[in-house]
């Protein structure tokens, strides 16, 4: 039963620990963010982004739609402008499972070593994709960066799913602004 309950404490841990977004951010702390009232993309910056069109779509619609929600216009002649920038990371982790049975003299339960020892010793590798998207905020009138977000996670490759992981790592790093100055 301890070893039921051990199981399945660790299959819970790995499968949270693939679904979390890190975060952080940082920020001017001369910039006055309650003047800033509508955004617009940034095109110079976000074309150099190094990933398919179709993932950079992904992205602008969830970075337009959590703006858009917190009150923010999108504007051809915005305050703030949202540029991108994205990095991949591989990942490969190795599990080693050496887990057995065994007899031997002795009384007792509990796990432990034995010199009769046998059982399935084998290993499991796995491999993780792991992005980290950067979001800047600009102050369109001085061209400065005002605002940074950072996430990192898992990505996925699945289609029908990548829509829904970018909304989740957009909304997590701007979950960060406006920043909460003391």
């Amino acid at each position: 039963m301890k070893f039921l309950s051990l199981v399945s404490l660790i299959l819970i841990i790995m499968l949270s620990s693939c679904s979390t977004v890190r975060v952080a951010s940082d920020y001017d702390k001369q910039a006055n963010f309650n003047t800033y009232k509508s955004f617009a993309f940034y095109k110079p910056g976000i074309d150099k982004a190094e990933i398919s069109d179709l993932d950079k779509k992904r992205i602008l619609r969830a970075i337009e739609a959590d703006m858009t929600s917190k009150g923010f216009i999108k504007s051809e002649n915005p305050d703030m402008l949202v540029s991108i920038f994205t990095k991949t990371r591989e990942n490969v982790n190795l599990y080693q499972n050496n887990w057995g049975w065994g007899w031997g003299p002795g009384w007792g339960y509990g796990w432990g070593w034995n010199p009769w020892f046998w059982g399935p010793n084998y290993n499991t590798v796995s491999r993780v994709t792991e992005g980290t998207l950067y979001i800047d905020l600009i102050d369109a009138s001085k061209k400065e960066l005002i605002w940074q977000g950072m996430g990192t996670a898992a990505l996925t490759e699945r289609v029908e799913k990548k829509q829904e992981k970018m909304n989740k790592i957009v909304g997590a790093i701007l979950e960060k602004y406006p920043p909460q100055i003391k």
